[in-house]
């Protein structure tokens, strides 16, 4: 319908609100759909309005089928999460209430889903966590930088070896010379990070990315603000983090302090 109409990417992506980057995703598959999108594109494209109506009544058939489904009660958006960053060079990922997802170990994932929601069962939190680990085979190819805010590094959730186990890992992880770990400390001043975790992705040949998620929800931007916006956030909070070597050291302090 956009080639008949005779317009570019860029010219539906100002109608409608969006970046380019994400009408060509869209149009390659290279990210999922999502009804309102759809809806907004149809309408700017003046799709007959019965046509209008079964694509986005499919699409939502699709969304219900990638939540329940296929993999259970997963996080939105995951889909798209896993093929961006099996697709990225670099990620960048700030987070302040727990380790971040690529570097948590199966126990400490399962842990920390549990707490979130306790209406899971055994079988949907295994299905999670697999999903989780299977996410971290970025981790071999990717330029990973990770801060962590330190409160994250002490919270063991009543279960001291667990987290030193976690701990080790970050330990690991941090001698691989394509991940860099550093953490905010403690008592460092008001900060960017305040506002919440968040998540740069780098691509070779196409717009960074900023994936935002927040009780229940999340979401990808992609519009040249909020990407500045993201990366004036991250280079503030690489300012008050520790060095990567001084940020080791103290996840050494703690893992010997947590058994």
């Amino acid at each position: 319908m956009r080639l008949a109409r005779g317009l570019s990417c860029a010219e539906v992506a100002s109608a409608v609100g969006c970046s380019e980057s994400k009408i060509s995703r869209m149009e390659t598959a290279n990210r999922g759909l999502y009804a309102d999108e759809v809806a907004a594109i149809l309408g700017f494209l003046q799709a007959p309005p019965r046509l209008r109506q079964e694509l986005v009544a499919l699409v939502r058939t699709g969304e219900d089928r990638n939540w329940h489904a296929i993999h259970g009660k997963l996080p939105g958006h995951w889909k798209d999460l896993i093929g961006f960053e099996a697709e990225a060079v670099g990620i960048h990922n700030f987070e302040p209430l727990v380790i971040p997802g690529l570097a948590q170990t199966a126990e400490y994932a399962a842990t920390v889903m549990r707490g979130v929601n306790d209406m899971l069962s055994t079988g949907e939190i295994d299905a999670l966590v697999a999903t989780r680990m299977g996410r971290q085979v970025v981790l071999g190819r990717a330029m990973v930088h990770l801060l962590i805010d330190e409160p994250v590094l002490r919270r063991d959730f009543g279960s001291p070896g667990m987290m030193r186990t976690q701990l080790q890992h970050l330990s690991a992880m941090a001698e691989r010379p394509n991940i860099v770990i550093q953490v905010v400390p403690f008592e460092s001043p008001a900060h960017p990070g305040l506002s919440g975790p968040f998540v740069r992705l780098d691509f070779a040949d196409q717009p960074s990315l900023v994936y935002v998620e927040s009780r229940n929800s999340s979401t990808f931007l992609e519009e040249d603000g909020f990407l500045e916006n993201a990366t004036l956030a991250w280079q503030r909070l690489c300012a008050l983090a520790l060095p990567a070597d001084e940020s080791t050291a103290l996840i050494a302090k703690l893992i010997s302090k947590a058994t």
